[in-house]
């Protein structure tokens, strides 16, 4: 099994380009299921839950070319099946639910696995296509839905859900009549897939705020969209690069869409730039430490908690962050003391009392976060450490150990 080994205490210094979105990726790649025509992406970001779901959307009869540009073309699908053995990897996997079920008339998708961070239930998803008349259950390990055609309906979710969103909009796009999505997801990956749907012939209104109108369409067309900028890629690299003491450009990233994460950064003492696409910070002096509580967008996400509580472990005073979106979302506090982080759990919040340095050790990570958070911490260890089980870092970082070392970081991979 892959691991990571780092020597730490190096400020990174330099300039690399940011990938494009997982999470605005993993949708958009969906949304071709919505018609016979092609769909071309890019700015496809190499990661392993895109190679997942190249490999469900072709199992479910997708035509696939991948070079420059990623080209899908879901002219003739074969049996609506989303089986188990791809669903388990990958939560976002649920998204061709919505899809199947609006152009199929029937869907059968494996309940889904993904990260171990907590409780993250489908049940959103399933009363919001039965309000638009799927009939649904649920048998052994699979939801099952069928609809002759989905019909338009009002649809208040309990929660603020960005792939419950994401789904039901797709559904909507062909559905016959008008949808109204209230308490929506407005993060900036929701409004790209929303911007991807409209360049195919959707009519969508809303996008970006907490209540959405779809009316509904007979057929989509072909498209070709270039997928977002990955905003938690970009926190990651600007989260360790003021955790080193570094100085860092960004390409190819927005900071319209960051501006949470980067208060955040402003607060611990990083000086940011920003413009043409570009953000750069520099950090002169030890960090200090922020408090965070985590919102859905605009709020601070929930994906770079991880990430900030590593600066946090080495910056001056006493920081406390909140975690409002899944219960479970701590387990990288407990490798992070291995290193010799200061952090007490209590419930939902974390007491991170800074230190004056970290040691090097061999870590564990949990979840993709968890991961990016104890590659910071180990390039702000002193000495060397080892992050086990990185498998989890594929999955959502394209390429991250050679971005860090084009900045200065020595770091390898080992198997």
């Amino acid at each position: 099994m892959d691991k990571l080994i780092i020597q730490g205490g190096v400020p990174l210094s330099g300039e690399i380009r940011v990938s494009g979105a997982k999470n605005a990726a993993l949708p958009l790649m969906c949304a071709a299921l919505l018609t016979r025509n092609q769909l071309t992406l890019s700015n496809v970001p190499h990661l392993r839950d895109v190679s997942t779901m190249l490999r469900l959307l072709a199992q479910l009869g997708v035509e696939v070319s991948l070079d420059d540009r990623l080209s899908l073309r879901a002219e003739r699908l074969t049996e609506p099946l989303a089986p188990y053995d791809l669903v388990k990897t990958m939560r976002a996997s649920i998204l061709v639910l919505g899809p199947l079920v609006a152009r199929c008339g029937e869907a059968r998708v494996s309940l889904p696995g993904g990260c171990a961070i907590g409780s993250r239930p489908v049940d959103l998803h399933i009363k919001g296509l039965e309000a638009l008349g799927a009939e649904i259950s649920v048998e052994q390990g699979y939801i099952a839905a069928r609809a002759k055609r989905l019909k338009g309906a009002r649809v208040v979710m309990d929660l603020v859900t960005v792939t419950g969103t994401e789904n039901l909009m797709m559904a909507a796009c062909l559905a016959q009549g008008t949808t109204v999505l209230e308490n929506a997801a407005r993060e900036p990956e929701v409004v790209d897939l929303a911007q991807c749907l409209l360049a195919m012939g959707a009519r969508i209104s809303g996008a970006g705020t907490d209540v959405f109108t779809i009316e509904g369409v007979a057929q989509l067309r072909g498209a070709t969209h270039r997928i977002m900028p990955d905003r938690i890629e970009t926190g990651t690299f600007l989260a360790a690069a003021a955790a080193t003491g570094g100085r860092v450009r960004l390409h190819g990233t927005d900071a319209g869409i960051l501006d949470a994460v980067l208060e955040k950064l402003r607060e611990a003492g990083a000086e940011l730039r920003t413009g043409n696409g570009t953000i750069a910070l520099a950090m002169r002096e030890r960090p200090r430490g922020v408090n965070a509580r985590t919102a859905p967008y605009p709020g601070f996400p929930t994906d770079m908690q991880a990430q900030l509580m590593a600066l946090d472990a080495i910056s001056e005073g006493t920081a406390v962050i909140t975690e409002t979106i899944f219960e479970n979302r701590f387990m990288h506090a407990l490798e992070m003391q291995r290193l010799g982080a200061d952090i007490e759990v209590s419930g939902n919040a974390a007491i991170v009392r800074g230190v004056g340095k970290l040691q090097g050790a061999t870590v564990m990570a949990t979840d993709l976060r968890a991961s990016a958070s104890l590659v910071i911490a180990g390039l702000a260890a002193e000495g060397e450490t080892t992050v086990d089980r990185i498998y989890h870092l594929d999955r959502g970082y394209e390429c991250i150990e050679e971005k860090l070392a084009q900045l200065g970081a020595r770091i390898r991979r080992a198997h």
